[in-house]
C-alpha cells in the first residue's frame, strides 16, 4: 500500500463518512475543507435520512408549475434575477428532463444512492459513542386534503416502486396524531421505520473527532489547484502548502463544480440556495418529523428547537441570503402551527448543489476523479 494519503476534499457529511469508511478500510486519509468540518449545508440542513426522496424535481409537471412558482410570492421557488442569463444554458438542459422517461431514469438512479440511508447511517456510527445522533422516527407527509394527496399521485407511485407505501390519516385523526398541526391540514401519508438526526451540526462534530481520534488528519486549507500525473490526481495545492496523494475524493458540493474545471472536467452543477429557521425553546413540537407539501419544507424536532427548512433559490453561490424565502417560511409555519409560540429565532441560508443529468457525465470524466459527491443526494441528509 502506497505511503501517500487519499485525500477527501470537502468535510460535509458526504466527505467525512468518505474518509472514515476509507479509514476502516485500511487507507491513510487527509480530509481537508477551507471551514471547519460540516459548517455548510451538513450543517443547516433539516436532519432527514431521507430515503424516501426518490423523485426529481424534474417531473414530468414541471412545465406547467414552473412559471407559476416563480410569478407566485407564496411559492417556495425563488430565483436570484441577475443571475438568470447566465443559468439559463443549464435550465435548458434541466427542463429537458422534465419528462416521464427522464423521470423514471433519474428515479432508478436514486433507488440504490439514498433507499438504505438510514442503515448506512447506522452502520456509520455502529459501536461507537455517536448512536444516539441517529434517532429512529416516522415520516408524515402533510397535505391540505385528501383530495391534495391524490393530486400527487405520480410521485406516490415512484415512491411505492421503492417500496415506500404511506399510511392515510385524514381529518379529527390528523391532530390527533400529531397535536401541534392546525386546520391547515387534514392528511397526513404517514411512513413508518424512518430516521433523523437530532443535530446535524453536532454530529458532524462528533463523527470529526471520532474519524482523528482514530487516526485521520484533517486540515483547514482552500484548494487552489489540483494536479494530475498519468490521468491520475498526484498532488493538492492549498493556501497551507502542497500536499501528494495516491487518490483524491471531491465531495464539495457546489463547489466541486469550479475544482472539477481545474483537471478540465465539466460538471452540471448549479446552486440550490435553501433556507432554515429554529423555534428557540417552542411551545410544542411534533412527534415525528414531517413534510409541509404546501409550503414544500420540512419540519424537525431537534435538541436545539424546532427546525423548518426548505425553500429553493436558484442563483449564484457567492452571494449573500434573501430575505424573502425566510419571511415565507415564517408565514408558512404560523399557518400549518397555529398555536406554536416560542422565544426566539435563528435563520440560516445553506448552499446545496443541483446535479441533473450525472448520464451526460464522459466515462473518463467519471473515472478521473473517484467520487463526485453533492451534499443534497448522497447519503441523504436533507
Amino acid at each position: 500500500m502506497t505511503d501517500k494519503p487519499i485525500i477527501v476534499i470537502g468535510a460535509g457529511i458526504c466527505g467525512l463518512s468518505t474518509a472514515i469508511w476509507l479509514q476502516r478500510s485500511g487507507h491513510s486519509v487527509l480530509l481537508m475543507d477551507k471551514g471547519l468540518p460540516g459548517m455548510g449545508a451538513s450543517y443547516g440542513n433539516a436532519g432527514l435520512l431521507a430515503q424516501w426522496a426518490i423523485a426529481p424535481v424534474t417531473s414530468p409537471s414541471l412545465w406547467r408549475e414552473a412559471p407559476k412558482y416563480l410569478l407566485d410570492p407564496n411559492s417556495p421557488l425563488f430565483m436570484k434575477w441577475s443571475y438568470f442569463p447566465r443559468l439559463l444554458p443549464w435550465l435548458g438542459k434541466f427542463l429537458s428532463h422534465a419528462t416521464d422517461a427522464g423521470t423514471r431514469r433519474i428515479v432508478a438512479s436514486q433507488i440504490p444512492l439514498v433507499c438504505d440511508a438510514v442503515d448506512q447511517h447506522k452502520s456509520l456510527v455502529h459501536g461507537t459513542d455517536l448512536e444516539g445522533w441517529v434517532s429512529d422516527s416516522k415520516f408524515s407527509y402533510a397535505y391540505k386534503s385528501k383530495a391534495h394527496f391524490d393530486a400527487d399521485a405520480y410521485t406516490w407511485d415512484l415512491k411505492k416502486s421503492a417500496g415506500f407505501e404511506p399510511t392515510l390519516v385524514t381529518g379529527d385523526a390528523v391532530q390527533e396524531c400529531e397535536p401541534i398541526l392546525g386546520p391547515a391540514v387534514q392528511c397526513l401519508a404517514v411512513l413508518e421505520g424512518q430516521g433523523h438526526i437530532v443535530n446535524p451540526g453536532q454530529y458532524i462534530t462528533e463523527l470529526t473527532k471520532y474519524f482523528t481520534d482514530k487516526g485521520g488528519k484533517f486540515i483547514q486549507a482552500e484548494v487552489r489547484d489540483l494536479h494530475k500525473i498519468d490521468g491520475r490526481i498526484s498532488h493538492i495545492e492549498t493556501d497551507k502548502g502542497s500536499f501528494e496523494c495516491s487518490r483524491a475524493v471531491i465531495t464539495a458540493g457546489i463547489w466541486s463544480k469550479d475544482l472539477m474545471k481545474k483537471i478540465g472536467l465539466k460538471v452540471p452543477l448549479e446552486a440550490e440556495r435553501g433556507y432554515h429557521v429554529v423555534f428557540k425553546n417552542p411551545s410544542q413540537m411534533p412527534c415525528n418529523p414531517m413534510m409541509i407539501t404546501a409550503g414544500k419544507f420540512a419540519v424537525n424536532p431537534m435538541d436545539s428547537g424546532l427546525r423548518c427548512a426548505g425553500t429553493v433559490e436558484l442563483g449564484d453561490h457567492h452571494a449573500g441570503p434573501s430575505a424573502a424565502p425566510i419571511q415565507l417560511l415564517m408565514r408558512h409555519t404560523k399557518e400549518i402551527f397555529p398555536n406554536l409560540t416560542y422565544s426566539g429565532t435563528q435563520e440560516w441560508m445553506l448552499i446545496r448543489s443541483f446535479e441533473f443529468a450525472y448520464s451526460e457525465i464522459s466515462e473518463e470524466s467519471r473515472l478521473s476523479v473517484t467520487l463526485i459527491f453533492s451534499e443534497f443526494k448522497i447519503n441523504s441528509l436533507l
